[in-house]
């Protein structure tokens, strides 16, 4: 049964695997770039495994050091991670040891495919959730290990690569607007954010601006029964 358990996972999560390790060898790539070694983009990638907040950390690696900044940052990109964690308390509920891997590895896609897969009844559901995390975290992991070597050893400087999490944030908000009905959390976010960049300025409009959004989407989600879209 773990056999055909692991099949069923690999399969449903090969196409993570090719979006992970582009962005995991973009990452790897970018890190190079800031001057850092193939190491630090590896031991990241393996202990935040947190998609966009390693590239954001990775920028504010090279500026002076501000931890609070650093954490308050990561805990506001990452506070989805709480609505996602509070769907899975049932579905995780038993997991035993395979309980700790799996939160520490609770991500976007991880969170999509465990919480949305019907599964058959010859897969073990527990370790059919533990093998999704650790795949998606490998793919991950290995991706930055390989942008990071690839770094070191082809010298050649990418103009623009550090635009890219720029790029794929507007990629991100173009399908989301093009997903939504009514432009409620995209029209907010912009407002809220470019509102926040004319008072606060670039250093901390970021962090400002996104929790603001948080209580606007709460108190929206409250009077509504669920976020508009």
């Amino acid at each position: 049964m773990k056999t055909r358990t692991f099949s069923f996972a690999l399969k449903k999560t090969l196409p993570i695997m090719l979006g992970f390790s582009f962005l995991g060898i973009t990452y790897g790539l970018y890190m190079h770039q800031l001057g850092f070694n193939f190491l630090y983009p590896t031991l990241m990638a393996m202990t935040i495994f947190g998609g966009s907040v390693e590239f954001i950390i990775a920028n504010l690696l090279t500026k002076a050091f501000n931890p609070w900044s650093v954490f308050f940052l990561a805990l506001i990109v990452n506070s989805r991670h709480i609505f996602y964690s509070i769907s899975m308390l049932e579905r995780y509920r038993g997991a035993g040891w395979r309980k700790p891997l799996l939160i520490f590895g609770l991500c976007d896609e991880t969170f999509s495919i465990n919480y949305a897969t019907e599964l058959p009844d010859d897969i073990d559901k527990d370790n059919f959730y533990l093998y999704v995390t650790m795949l998606n975290y490998f793919y991950w992991v290995f991706g930055a290990f390989l942008g990071g070597v690839f770094g070191s050893l082809i010298n050649v400087q990418l103009d623009g690569l550090d635009f890219v999490m720029t790029a794929l944030f507007i990629v991100i908000f173009v399908d989301q607007i093009l997903r939504e009905k009514d432009h409620f959390s995209s029209r907010t976010g912009f407002l809220i954010a470019l509102t926040c960049l004319f008072i606060f300025g670039d250093t901390i409009f970021l962090p400002i601006s996104m929790l603001i959004m948080i209580i606007i989407f709460y108190v929206q989600y409250r009077r509504t029964g669920g976020i508009a879209s």
